[in-house]
């Protein structure tokens, strides 16, 4: 028999999918958001952002982000848009990632449904934004950033507290303390674990302690290759012996910082020439401005480096795109190159431009060099595809196409059960989300195997009893 006083989590998003990252968290009478992302990937996903919003907002009364990522926080605007006007908690790194994150994806909303009603490719007319730049300044205005550390009443009762997980910047697991007849309780979120020993960031924090955990499983199933720097050497090499153009879709917060980090090191050991690398994302840009800024999160290497006058996140021949001209310009560069453009599934931006141009080229190579979810563009081309369709045209791949999960910000399965090792005890419930269906199974799998912990594999829109 239901209990109707007992707390409440549903599963609105990131439940048999790694997109659309939300949570709804019912505490008494109190509703909270965790997470608030974007779908992407699949039309079918993607249609539901523009279903009904899934969440009574008379009762919504906080939003708490894990991270920046745009899975994780770009439905915001949208939930704005239609009258949610209270905080959104989420740590300062976070809080500053967003101030470029969201008026950007505003802006490639509204550029987009300019672009289909100019080429008259899409089924709406007009084609309309999902949100608009005022949204995400509005939505801006909500944030409060809470300190790793810290601790604080996102509604009453219920305390919230960040633990760094080293994903990105800013990233951390979100643990929710609160009472139900009188016993203290506690649910943690892990949001998307980061990697151990990687450079920039501090590696995850210990888990703790938790009685209901959500445990991300977007690489459930996978163990990432040990040799990615050596691979993307050799690439690079062969991209400049051979005068190459080599396009890398790379999310603009994380995945950009790592390559040129990466990057900018091989340069230093002299073991790859130094090549014009274009860095054609506006957001890349300044996330990267935002990176160096927060040296609180920055790992023993990073620090060191930075405090010997040395910017480790620039490689020698680094050319910044920051306006459209300068992006265009880009066309007409010729000889060996290294193009790094959101975004990192190819889902939009500026990258696109340049994928539509160069994929009928040969001697184009695109490196994935992170998660490709199905149904993006991404997955295509991971998956051999002849022809992608992008802009409004059908483009033809004649350009080598190498996978490198190497470089991915996501925890493999052997790191993930590394961070559920640091638990103090079992929680009564671990519910598996923010995966595909073979990186959740597999992952459930092994923590059944390995840890003896009751678990679950959330379903889209499953509500459960926190008792």
């Amino acid at each position: 028999m239901a209990n109707s006083s007992a707390p409440t989590l549903q599963f609105l998003g990131a439940a048999g999918g790694v997109t659309g990252s939300k949570f709804l968290f019912t505490h008494d009478a109190d509703q909270l958001l965790i997470d608030c992302g974007l779908f992407q990937g699949l039309k079918e996903l993607r249609q539901r952002n523009w279903a009904p919003l899934p969440i009574d907002l008379a009762r919504l009364r906080a939003v708490v982000l894990t991270h920046a990522h745009i899975d994780h926080s770009g439905y915001l605007p949208r939930v704005v848009a239609k009258g949610y006007r209270g905080p959104v908690y989420a740590t300062p790194g976070t809080c500053d990632l967003l101030h470029v994150m969201l008026p950007d994806a505003a802006h490639l909303q509204e550029e987009e449904a300019r672009y289909a009603n100019r080429k008259g490719y899409s089924k709406h007319s007009p084609a309309l934004p999902l949100y608009t730049v005022e949204d995400a300044e509005a939505t801006l205005k909500l944030l409060r950033p809470v300190r790793v550390g810290e601790k604080v009443e996102v509604v009453k009762g219920v305390r919230l507290d960040y633990g760094r997980v080293g994903h990105i910047l800013g990233a951390g697991s979100a643990r929710f303390s609160f009472e139900v007849n009188g016993e203290k309780k506690t649910l943690i979120d892990s949001g998307d674990l980061g990697r151990y020993d990687r450079p920039i960031l501090k590696d995850p924090e210990p888990g703790g302690a938790a009685d209901w955990l959500m445990i991300e499983s977007t690489y459930g199933n996978r163990i990432h290759p040990q040799e990615s720097e050596a691979d993307l050497r050799a690439l690079i090499k062969e991209t400049a012996q051979q005068r190459r153009c080599l396009i890398i879709p790379a999310f603009a917060i994380g995945r950009t910082q790592d390559l040129v980090y990466t990057i900018r090191k091989m340069e230093d050991e002299g073991t790859i020439p130094a090549l014009p690398v274009y860095i054609d994302s506006p957001m890349g840009i300044e996330a990267t401005a935002i990176y160096s800024r927060h040296t609180e999160e920055h790992d023993f290497e990073m620090a060191q480096l930075s405090s010997h006058d040395k910017n480790p996140l620039r490689s020698r021949h680094m050319i910044v795109a920051r306006t459209p001209e300068q992006s265009r310009a880009i066309n007409d560069a010729k000889g060996a190159m290294i193009i790094i453009s959101a975004s990192g599934m190819a889902t939009g931006g500026r990258v696109l431009h340049h994928l539509k141009q160069r994929l009928p080229n040969a001697d184009t190579t695109v490196l994935l060099a992170g998660y490709q979810a199905e149904g993006t563009r991404g997955r295509l081309l991971q998956d051999g595809a002849t022809e992608v369709k992008m802009l409004g045209e059908v483009v033809p791949v004649r350009a080598k196409v190498k996978v490198l999960d190497g470089f991915s910000a996501h925890a493999d399965q052997g790191e993930i059960l590394r961070w559920l090792g640091t638990f103090t005890k079992p929680p009564k419930m671990t519910y598996v989300v923010h995966g595909e269906k073979a990186g959740a199974t597999a992952l459930a799998d092994a923590i059944r195997e390995r840890l003896k912990w009751n678990v679950e594999i959330a379903k889209f829109q499953q509500k459960v009893e926190l008792v």
